[in-house]
This record gives structure tokens, sequence and C-alpha cells, in this order.
């Protein structure tokens, strides 16, 4: 199978110049790379593709040949990893990515961006029901000064002098070499003795950014979304890191959730207890009708199936639970404390056992208990 022309390969110009061929090589082995395609044939591909191309077109030998005599130039020459040849090609994968995978001998800066986390506030119904929002948080972004390298323009890093670009230093103690990162450049192998003064040699700077975030429905406290590459940028072409929008709901004025159910009380008077009736009760889909039967009791449970939520990890929506609780009326008129008493006769006058079952059994249990124990 005939091999892609190189420039095509990592998709630059021919006359790009070495920091082109870099970015290029950089970005689309971000994208690629194994360890962030698991089982992806295809993506390995690539990479294999834009590593190769990277390698010749790094170095100015092999770019020649290629030049002139295409890929029948520099056949037999490619890197270890890819046919043979001079076994350089981790040398080069280190300048561009250093120990972010692991490779690079400790040499650059190239380290990860570090994760970043956002807590998104919501109602009840924006989390039972899902929405869209946007989000803004701090960030930084390559310094266009120095092109992200840290170095006043005109000037480079240079290659620490203590360390040999290595970025770590063995020291001798007694019988043990012990090794640490160099003092000079503490790790990073490169010194910057001329700072871009936009970015102050950080290579970056600060800026926010507005993120869409969707908030799939039935999303509760403590969820988190993920969402990849969101987070810190890297150092000198380091991957990004990741941000995790973490949900916070507020709490509701009716309902409490628990998982998949809601709950909410519902006050109902003296009447609607003994006499039974029906009430209109408040769901997150409108307003539904509860019949209260006759001689309800404090803290009775009904249930409205299906009126809870749907959770974000499937399964169907839970259920509404109403709890009524018989509330005692106040302020009372004169003649509203004559008809209670009046009606409160009418229960003594006959078998009080009938009108209070609770009542009786309690004050039942409560002689017994007097009875039984001594004093």
């Amino acid at each position: 199978m005939a091999k892609r022309d190189y420039y095509e390969t990592l998709g630059v110009s021919r006359d790009a110049d070495d920091k082109e061929v870099k970015r290029a090589y950089r970005k689309l082995a971000m994208k690629y790379h194994p360890d962030r395609n698991p089982d992806d044939k295809d993506a390995d591909n690539k990479f294999k593709e834009a590593s190769e191309a990277y390698e010749v077109l790094a170095d100015a030998n092999k770019r020649a040949a290629y030049n002139q005599f295409g890929h029948a130039g520099v056949d037999g020459q490619g890197s270890g990893g890819f046919g043979g040849g001079n076994g350089n090609f981790s040398d080069i994968f280190g300048d561009v990515f250093g120990d972010i995978f692991g490779g690079g001998g400790g040499r650059g800066r190239n380290t990860r961006g570090s994760d970043l986390r956002y807590t998104l506030d919501l109602d009840l119904e924006e989390a039972v029901k899902g929405r869209t929002v946007k989000i803004t948080i701090p960030g930084h972004r390559e310094c266009e000064a120095c092109d992200g390298n840290g170095a006043e323009k005109g000037s480079r890093p240079e290659t620490c002098g203590t360390c040999k670009g290595m970025g770590q230093v063995r020291m001798q103690q007694g019988f043990f070499t012990v090794q640490q990162a160099c003092p000079t450049c503490r790790g990073a192998g490169k010194v910057i003795k001329n700072p871009c003064s936009k970015c102050h040699g950080q290579g970056r700077v600060k800026e926010e950014k507005t993120l869409s975030v969707k908030v799939p429905p039935g999303v509760d406290t403590g969820d988190r979304i993920r969402l990849s590459g969101e987070g810190e940028m890297g150092i000198e072409g380091g991957p990004a890191g990741d941000l995790y929008v973490q949900m916070a709901v507020r709490e509701h004025s009716i309902f409490t959730r628990d998982g998949r159910n809601l709950y909410c009380e519902v006050p109902i008077s003296i009447v609607d207890a003994a006499l039974g009736g029906e009430l209109e009760v408040p769901t997150l889909d409108g307003r539904v009708k509860l019949k209260i039967p006759a001689e309800t009791q404090t803290g009775k449970l009904f249930r409205l199936r299906n009126k809870g939520v749907a959770p974000v990890r499937g399964g169907g929506a839970g259920d509404l639970l109403c709890r009524v609780t018989i509330e005692t009326p106040v302020r009372l008129t004169k003649r509203q404390k004559e008809l209670l008493n009046e009606f409160q006769d009418t229960l003594d006058s006959g078998d009080g056992d009938q009108h209070g079952p609770k009542k009786t059994s309690w004050f039942r249990g409560v002689k017994s208990f007097f009875d039984e124990t001594k004093f």
C-alpha cells in the first residue's frame, strides 16, 4: 500500500518551518495517541503515520532526502518503532511530549494540565427535567507572543547546563546514589534566560472561557459531568486536564427528593380528615386530584404512581408520596369554640372508644404500665 505524503499527513506546507512541523505533529499525536483511544485501530494507525512523518520532517538531513527522492530517499531510515533504523524515535517523541506518556527521560516541561471542578447549582425542576446551561470558568491559553515556549520573541529556551537537558541530577551520598530534580531548571531540562514579557516565562496567559453544559434529566446532588480536555491547559504541549461539573440541587419549598421518589406534606383540616374530601396537590407535571377517605389519620401516606423522578442512569420514574398532617384550627371565635365543646359532649355521651380507638388504646397501655410498675 502506497504511503501518504508526509507533508499531507501532518497537514503542513512543504516550506513549513520546524516550529510549524512540531506544532502540527503535537496536535495529531495528542488526538490519536493510543492512551486516549484504546482499542481504536484507526487512531493507532494515524498516530503511527503522524509519528513517522514527524521523524523524517523534523530531521534536516532526512527532510532534504525526502524532498529530493520522496519515500525512496528515506526508506530504511525510519525509527525503531517503524521498521528498524537508528532507534531515535523515543528521543523525538520525548522532545515533543516529555513525560506525559512515560517517555522522554525527564526532558521538557510537558506536563498534563490540572483537572478542575465546577459546582453547578440547580433547582429541583431543572435537575429532574434537564437543561443546557452556560458556565464561565477561569483558565489559560497558549501565549501568542512566544508561541507557548516562554521565551521572549527572537530567543528560545536553552538546554540546562547543569543536567544537560535531562531534568534530573545524581548525587552521591556515601554508598548511595540519589537522583532528584535538577535545582537549576527544576526538572524542566531547559532554562529561559530571557522570559517572555507577556507571560513571564510561563508559556500561557490567563483567559476565562464560557462552556455550554448539557445537564441530562434526572441528575441529583453529587452527580458529575466530565468534560474531557476542558480543564487547565498543559505546559509546553502537555494535554489539558478535564473539567468536572458537579451538581448541587437546591432545597425545594414543597418537595423532598429521595432517589427516584419525591415526598411532600399535605395539611388537611380536621373536617376533611373526619368526613373525607378531595384536594388538589402539586406535582412537577402539574396539579392532580388527591382523594382523602373519611376517618383519615395524621401521617397517612398516599402514593401517586410515576409522579417522581426518572433517574439519570435509566429506569422508570419513581412515585410522589404525600403525607397528610391534620392541622389544628387556630384563632377560633367564641361560637366556634362553643360548637367544638358541643361536639366533644356528643363524643363523651356515647361510647367514646369507638370514636378514638388510638387514644383509648394508648390510655389503656399507660394504665397497665403504672399498674405493673412499682416506684
